[in-house]
Parts: structure tokens; sequence; C-alpha cells
């Protein structure tokens, strides 16, 4: 009995030393923003120190590293890709087999919409409807015209400028009162957020998750009571020119792990844990606003997440999987 245990103990470990050796070198997209770079950096070290692979990090961002995938097989991984703005081009590559998708990086969706302090709506359940944030201007106190309310929209220059500039017109808010100011840049309208919360003001606007404004930030969504109306959107709202604008929330963005056909058919262990490797915007939110606080890179919050939230990745992995990480991490 000994013996065979002995036997199934070294054919195990040969099992794993051949897999590791299979695996070789992986090439990871890192995005040169801060939830894909999280994500990019929790892969490397999961798939180095789980799965035995030579795991290496190559600057990406989202047009080069899908051309790049599609003309030269790599990188391997691309871990945080927002599909929408390369969607015809993906779906060709994946009839193609050039391209797979293991899954999505992001279980919600990227999320856009407007917003208001979630302070504002515990005193007036009204102010989560567009209904009831335009009958109550007087909350949303202009920055330099005390006649009018503000409602804070993208920087000029930003695809969103147009969606938010067609959705103020479809609603009226010049006729209920509300201009729309222009934050001048990302860093003025996430400050324009935290200078109202921090004072507890009356705050209206467009933003966006995952985020650290939205972790730091308790703020809620207003809703349009229209639905979503993904042609309408497409087709008109993300369009300059849009003649007869109609309200519609935005439609959540795809944001997917892609990687090449090529590592999809080689690695299929790999392949479900990335199938399985997801976070919820909330989730994210809270890791963006930690990263923020603590100025970590992706490489150091991806050892918080792996240390701090077994809860969250071990679902990822199998029971000897997640056993090797551990190890990794009470190593460090």
């Amino acid at each position: 009995m000994k013996r065979i245990l002995i036997a199934a103990l070294m054919m195990s470990g040969a099992a794993v030393n051949a897999y590791a050796a299979e695996c070789g070198k992986v090439t990871i997209a890192d995005m040169n923003w801060k939830s894909a770079s999280l994500i990019a950096n929790v892969d490397r070290f999961i798939l180095e120190h789980g799965y035995g692979c030579d795991a290496e990090l190559v600057p990406g961002d989202t047009q080069p590293t899908g051309a790049s995938m599609m003309e030269k097989g790599e990188p391997d991984i691309a871990p945080e890709f927002w599909s929408n703005s390369m969607k015809e081009a993906i779906e060709k590559g994946v009839s193609e087999g050039r391209l797979a998708v293991a899954g999505k990086s992001l279980s919600d969706g990227g999320e856009e919409g407007f917003w208001v302090p979630d302070y504002m709506v515990k005193k007036d359940p009204s102010l989560a409807t567009i209904k009831g944030v335009l009958a109550n201007k007087d909350l949303f106190k202009h920055p330099e015209d005390p006649d009018k309310a503000a409602f804070y929209g993208c920087p000029a220059g930003w695809n969103c400028q147009i969606s938010t500039g067609n959705l103020a017109k479809s609603m009226k808010f010049e006729e209920a009162g509300f201009d729309y100011v222009d934050p001048g840049s990302g860093a003025g309208l996430s400050g324009s957020i935290a200078k109202a919360y921090e004072r507890g003001q009356g705050w209206f606007g467009y933003y966006w998750a995952p985020t650290a404004v939205l972790g730091k930030y308790k703020m809620v969504k207003v809703d349009f009571g229209s639905g979503v109306d993904f042609d309408h959107f497409t087709d008109c709202i993300t369009q300059a020119e849009c003649a007869d604008p109609k309200a519609t929330m935005y439609p959540p963005s795809l944001v997917q792990t892609i990687t090449t056909g090529d590592f999809a058919k080689k690695n299929p262990q790999i392949n479900d844990y990335l199938g399985k490797r997801s976070f919820k915007n909330a989730d994210m939110n809270g890791l963006l606003a930690w990263m923020e606080d603590e100025q970590a890179d992706g490489e150091i919050a991806s050892v918080h997440v792996l240390k701090t939230r077994e809860d969250l990745w071990t679902p990822w992995v199998s029971d000897e999987i997640a056993a090797k990480v551990k190890k990794a991490l009470a190593d460090l």
C-alpha cells in the first residue's frame, strides 16, 4: 500500500512538472489603466505560482494589443479588454480561430450613467430618478450662476461628451434649469464629486465604473425610467449628428478576457481559470480606491487582493492550485 501511495505521488508530481513545462512562457498584456493592471498582475502571480508558467507582463493598450494578438499571435492574454471598441475585429478574429474569448473580466460590464450622492437619496428617494432630480434644481447649485443648476458632463474631447450632451437634450435639462458644466478634465470631474461629497452638497453628473471615485464616494445611479435601447444608443446617442435623441440608460460595456486562439487550445486548464476569474464592479471600485489611497501599483495591489480576499479568488482555481498560490504568498 505504501509503495502504491509513493508511486501515485510520484506520478502526480511528474504530471505537475510536465504541465509546468508544457505551460512554458505566457505573455500578459498590462494595460495602461489601474483595473487592467491589477487583473494582469493577479493573473501573472497565479499562473506563475499556481500553474508553473513563466508568466511575463508586456505593455498594452486596447487597439494595439488587439491588433497584435490577431496579426502576430501575441501577447497570449489580454485580461481586461473593452470589446465594444473592436467588436467587429474581435468577432472576425474568433471566427477565424486567431482569438478566443475566455470570459468576462468585469462581470457587470463597464458601467456608465448619471449619478447623485447617496446622502441626497437617503433624504429624498425621488432623487434616484431623473424626474425627481429635474424637479429639484435648487439642490444642485451651479458653481458660477446662482440662477441655474449644474449638470457635470464629460470633458471636451472625450467620446462621452457626445452621449451626455444628447441625453441632456433628450430629457430637456436646459428647460428644467440645468446648465451643462464642462469640468475641463477627468481630474476636474472627479474633483467636483469629492468637493461636493466632503461638504455634503448636491451634485449631479456623469461618471463611470469601475473607478476609485465610486469606491470612495457612495453614489446612486439615476434611473431615467427608460430602460436600455441599445440600438438607439448606438445609432443616435453616441453620434454627433443625432437629430432626435431619446432617453435611454447606458448599456453596459462588454469587458472580456481575450486570448489568442492557439493559447486557448493548448492551455485548457488556464483557459478554465480565466473563464472563472471575474470581478464585480463593487469589488473593483473598492480595490481601486485602496490603490489610490495607498499609492499602490498593480503588482502591490495584486498581492493585497490575493492575501486579503481569498473569498474572491479561491473559487477561480482548484484546491491544489490555491494551496500553491497561498504558499507563494506566505513566502513573500
